[in-house]
């Protein structure tokens, strides 16, 4: 009997043994209810029931006087049974679990929560939510890139709560992305309210070529450079600057596409309103020129109002090629309007018109008959001007240059910067043009033809030019003579240049001079009698024939052919361009 007692007593103890085990095994890592049973300098004594006796480090408490025996606490167990046979418990670490606990019951992934900024941290922000201890990333402190972080520490901010890891106590947050879904409700509630022309205060938020992005309180509208003033605009930030406060016009509302269009001129009175009224035709004013193009320049009246200058109203006598050629931007400059247009917003100005109109008083100046001087400044195919002062010139008309020689070109004459002096022939100032005389203002050598010149006289001169049908030679002070082909010589000749050179000095008789025609003709065959014995042939007087090969002719006819046949009509000095093309071809020959 007594050995059976004893047999189930140590079974007894054997459970309770085991049953301690098993019951120390499963508390451990959990949070347990223990009771206070000294407290010490350094440590303090908690008793965790069936499960034993374990100390905690005075540290662990906020403030070691406030505990006394018998209050309870919150303890993890660390280990059921440390080397010294006792549990191994801590205060601190029951806190931290419970905290976070609480915080993974309270809050799930999406979830918006409230935190302090603790301390900055490679990589981002330390944030506290509910006592732990939160990560948040650089990229996503705000919506607008962050410089200093460190003006966050220390201030509570709502966050989005992006990941949440239990088993690493890890959350990571997004202010960022709270703040976006925050500006797009704001963005969707404000889309619903805005109407079109309602004023609103807006901040400048950038600056853009083609326009400006204004803050309406949470959503942008896009103020266009058209509708920044009612005057030119080169560039917004010319009106305005950024984070400048503005009164806006709503001008249209894209609800579907988030898009606002604004205006800044429409909160003012349009100035064209009153256009016509203010500025009337031939009003004068003064503006300042804002802008350059190669057909005139924009001068600005007041803001908003600008009138442009035409080049051809620039001056009454210079031709003006580009505005740039005589004003520049920021020229101050006395301006008459021209004309008004208050439907396509235009304004014609003129400067030329401030100025009296030289063209007005120029008759009075050059009347027809006056000898003018000036100087040659440019050529045209058919003359050349001949500047009288300033702005105004003369035209000489290649007619009027020689009384005895047919003028090609003025070049053949004339030369640029050349001073001379000539006649006044016509004045048309309606039309700015004034003919001038270059030949008037000389002497017409053939008034005085007949007492120089006598038929049968022998002379010399040096060949000018070459022709199909003759030769041309100078006789002095402006004459040409003419040798037909057929007055080279006895023999037949097939080809002038064959004969003649240019610039060779010949010796001939005068057979004809036609003075009102101011035509001389010449003849290289009659030449070898001398003076004194020579008697013109009949045959050279008036419709007598004239024997040339075996053909008789008329001598009178046979240079009229030369003077008008194939349409080569021959004129003193006629059509140098031919000559000199048949000088080339003698040169060729050669």
């Amino acid at each position: 009997m007594l050995k059976k007692e004893t047999k189930n007593t140590e079974q007894h103890k054997e459970f309770a043994s085991l049953l301690n085990d098993t019951t120390a095994q499963t508390i451990e890592n959990r949070i347990v209810k223990g009771m206070v049973l000294e407290v010490r300098p350094t440590e303090v004594l908690v008793d965790i029931g069936a499960k034993g006796e374990g100390t905690l480090s005075a540290n662990e408490f906020a403030d070691i006087t406030a505990v006394k025996p018998g209050d309870e606490v919150d303890v993890l167990v660390l280990q059921s049974e440390a080397d010294d046979g006792m549990p191994s418990i801590s205060k601190r670490a029951a806190d931290e679990k419970i905290k976070w606990e609480a915080v993974f019951r309270r809050y799930q992934e999406g979830s918006i929560v409230k935190g302090t900024v603790t301390k900055k941290v490679r990589g981002g922000l330390t944030i506290n939510v509910d006592g732990v201890e939160a990560f948040l990333p650089g990229s996503q402190i705000d919506v607008n890139p962050v410089h200093n972080p460190d003006d966050y520490v220390g201030k509570e901010f709502d966050f989005k709560l992006i990941k949440l890891v239990p088993e690493r106590h890890n959350i990571i947050l997004s202010r960022r992305e709270y703040l976006e879904e925050q500006l797009a409700e704001k963005r969707h509630q404000l889309l619903e309210t805005l109407q079109p022309g309602e004023r609103r205060m807006g901040r400048v938020k950038n600056i853009t070529d083609f326009g400006v992005f204004v803050d309406l309180d949470g959503i942008d509208g896009l103020l266009h450079i058209t509708d920044l003033s009612w005057g030119r605009v080169k560039h917004p930030s010319d009106v305005v600057q950024p984070d400048q406060e503005l009164e806006v016009i709503i001008l249209d509302v894209d609800r579907e596409r988030e898009r606002i269009s604004l205006g800044l001129k429409q909160a003012q009175a349009n100035p064209w309103d009153t256009i016509e009224a203010k500025y009337p035709v031939n009003a004068r004013l003064r503006g300042k020129v804002v802008n350059l193009v190669p057909y005139g320049a924009f001068v600005e009246l007041e803001p908003g109002i600008e009138g442009l200058v035409h080049v051809s109203e620039f001056s009454w006598t210079r031709h003006i090629s580009r505005a740039s050629d005589m004003l520049k931007i920021g020229d101050e400059v006395d301006v008459v309007v021209l004309s008004v247009n208050k439907e396509d917003q235009k304004i014609a100005l003129g400067i030329r018109q401030t100025e009296e109109n030289p063209w007005d008083s120029v008759a009075e100046r050059y009347p027809v008959g006056t000898r003018v001087k000036g100087k040659i400044r440019n050529f045209t195919s058919y003359g050349a001007f001949l500047q009288l002062e300033d702005g105004i010139d003369g035209m000489i008309h290649v007619s009027d240059m020689s009384w005895t020689r047919k003028v090609v070109h003025p070049t053949e004459m004339l030369q640029k910067g050349q001073e001379l002096e000539a006649v006044v022939l016509e004045v048309d100032a309606a039309n700015k043009r004034i003919s001038l005389g270059l030949k008037q203002a000389q002497e017409d050598p053939w008034v005085t033809i007949s007492s120089r010149y006598q038929v049968g006289q022998k002379i010399k001169g040096k060949v000018s030019r070459l022709a199909s049908f003759g030769a041309f030679v100078d006789l002095g002070n402006g004459v040409d003579g003419l040798v037909h082909i057929s007055q080279i010589s006895e023999d037949h000749v097939e080809r002038v240049r064959d004969a003649l050179k240019v610039g060779q000095e010949v010796e001939a008789r005068i057979v004809r001079i036609e003075r009102e025609e101011r035509r001389i003709g010449l003849s290289l065959r009659l030449n070898d009698t001398d003076d004194a014995n020579f008697t013109m042939p009949d045959e050279y007087k008036g419709a007598d024939a004239l024997k040339a090969g075996q053909n008789i002719v008329g001598l009178a006819s046979a240079f009229d052919e030369a003077f008008a046949s194939g349409g080569e009509e021959w004129k003193p000095e006629a059509d140098a361009a031919e000559a000199a093309g048949e000088q080339a071809s003698a040169e060729e020959t050669k």
